[in-house]
């Protein structure tokens, strides 16, 4: 059994810390980057349906607004731990940095079982945690978004009890809302059509011809789904392998992307799906292909593992699917590692994308809104590529090379350091 430490915050911070090394960082601005700079704990009494009060525990925690207004989603989960929270805040701190946003990091979670709670329980949660936490919350201050377990329908729950305590209706103050009620076009799919993005980049910095390269997908949920599709549209993939958390099917021919969501729909899972073979998660990490693409939960690739993947691009959609230890390992094999903040970026350059359209009314057509993610998931893409060639270092390392300089200088330029 492996004894990597796996407490996602310590990892977020022992990121940092090397990063800090690289471009040898001041110990004030360290130490102020090491931490969140405010978040909220709050206790959320909710009736629930049989007449019965439940009480909830949920935090919000702003990492750093250096750079603008902090962002970040929600997420509903029973295992929910304020550490979590706290690494991904910080991850989003990085990420809207290495894409060039003017927003800082943040995150915000519940201790809730919602696959047990009714539609009108969900709801009155949701109200219960902006009724506590919209006093941090604002269109200039922080502006969440969906995550796990949440939705759009959450996202419109509580934007309208938002506007009921402000006296007027703010759709800014939050992302990823129905298209109704200021949702942008292009959200469902942007996770993983910028991953998409950065992929085909690599493939050109590598010299790998995409037509017909294979490709495995861990996680088949709305990330997962989407690179699927996209990877076959978009880049000429063939997914070769799909799973989620029930187990795997591979197919070394090609899978229809379309036919095994549809399968998935009608059974609750890829596993089982005709013409192709079950195999575990464990199994599909390690396939021989041209793609790994992690779009499940965090730690799936570790030290004990790594060292049997052979996948030329690691192409991380998840949150923190790859270990420190197991960077070492893959970046010493020759695996191309697409780290989890410039990767799945597009899902938050997308929710900026509806903020600027909330702020100002007028809303752009889905074309624009792909070409313009096009050309920020491209221009960061290749400032990381551009760090790791110039410090000699991992792709992950090099994207936090280039956010972590971004959020030092404005954190210097403010004068707080």
């Amino acid at each position: 059994m492996s004894t990597e430490e796996l407490n996602p915050f310590v990892m977020a911070q022992r990121q940092l810390d090397m990063a800090a090394e690289i471009i040898q960082l001041e110990p004030a601005v360290h130490e102020l980057l090491r931490w969140p700079v405010r978040e909220l704990h709050v206790t959320l009494p909710v009736k629930m349906d049989d007449g019965s009060t439940e009480i909830f525990h949920g935090f919000r925690v702003q990492y750093n607004d250096s750079r603008g207004p902090t962002k970040g989603g929600l997420r509903f989960h029973p295992h929910e731990t304020i550490d979590t929270v706290r690494a991904l805040a910080a991850w989003m701190t990085w990420k809207t940095a290495v894409m060039d946003l003017p927003l800082g990091g943040g995150k915000g979670g519940i201790i809730c079982n919602p696959k047990a709670m009714s539609p009108a329980e969900l709801e009155r949660l949701s109200r219960a945690y902006i009724r506590q936490v919209g006093r941090i919350l604002g269109e200039d201050m922080d502006i969440p978004a969906p995550d796990v377990y949440t939705t759009p329908q959450i996202m419109a729950w509580m934007m309208d009890e938002y506007s009921v305590m402000r006296g007027y209706n703010v759709p800014g103050m939050i992302t990823g809302k129905p298209l109704p009620l200021g949702g942008s076009a292009g959200r469902g799919d942007a996770t993983a059509r910028g991953g998409m993005y950065c992929i085909r980049e690599a493939a050109k910095k590598l010299g790998l011809n995409l037509q017909g390269a294979t490709m495995a997908v861990q996680g088949f949920g709305n990330a997962g789904q989407y690179a699927a599709l996209l990877g076959e549209s978009l880049l000429g993939i063939k997914t070769v392998a799909i799973s989620d958390s029930q187990g795997g099917v591979y197919n070394p021919h090609g899978l229809d992307a379309q036919a095994v969501i549809a399968h998935k729909n009608d059974t609750g899972s890829v596993v089982n799906f005709p013409g192709a073979d079950n195999i575990s998660n464990a199994e599909l990490l390690e396939l021989k292909v041209d793609i790994l693409t992690p779009a499940a939960l965090e730690n799936q690739i570790t030290g004990d593992n790594a060292d049997r993947i052979k996948a030329k691009i690691v192409a991380e959609l998840a949150n923190g699917p790859t270990t420190l230890e197991a960077d070492k390992i893959l970046y010493a094999n020759g695996s191309y590692v697409l780290p989890d903040f410039l990767c799945n970026a597009g899902g938050v350059t997308v929710s900026y994308f509806e903020q600027v359209q909330n702020a100002y009314g007028y809303y752009w057509k889905e074309a624009q809104v792909h070409e313009l993610l096009d050309e920020k998931m491209t221009a960061a893409y290749h400032a990381v590529a551009e760090a790791a060639e110039k410090y000699h270092v991992d792709n992950r390392m090099a994207a936090y090379v280039v956010a972590v300089g971004r959020v030092a200088e404005a954190c210097k330029l403010r004068g707080w350091v």
